[in-house]
């Protein structure tokens, strides 16, 4: 993306999300074969991550419950979060949050050969 001129912005949100779109589909198929690609027009970049998985592709967690649990449900000591209560919440589930914020948009096609989860910035 640096050869093609992309602003610095955009390289590390693309980073973000090639990272977390092959995550996922390391975490969700079976398959030893994960492709990704990069995709260059004049509105910008498309990330695309293949893979022999068919599992459905869960919508992304409401911002804050990727515990199940609204973020002022958060127990809090003096004002401030309590880090024992915050050590406690999964750190897993969030990826595809990510990408929803970092994305212009996304999207998941699915085949008989495979998935393929897009994201354009």
């Amino acid at each position: 993306m640096r050869a093609w001129g992309e602003p610095a912005e955009r390289i590390e949100a693309a980073a973000l999300i090639v990272t977390e779109l092959v995550t996922n589909a390391v975490q969700h198929t079976s398959t030893r074969r994960i492709r990704c690609r990069l995709l260059r027009s004049a509105d910008g970049v498309r990330i695309c991550v293949w893979n022999r998985g068919r599992a459905r592709i869960p919508a992304p967690a409401a911002p804050g419950d990727s515990a199940g649990l609204p973020v002022a449900a958060v127990p809090t000591v003096s004002g401030h979060a309590d880090d024992d209560a915050l050590d406690c919440l999964p750190e897993d589930g969030r990826g595809l949050l990510l990408v929803d914020a970092l994305a212009a948009r996304w999207g998941t096609r699915a085949a008989l050969a495979g998935r393929l989860v897009w994201a354009d910035v």
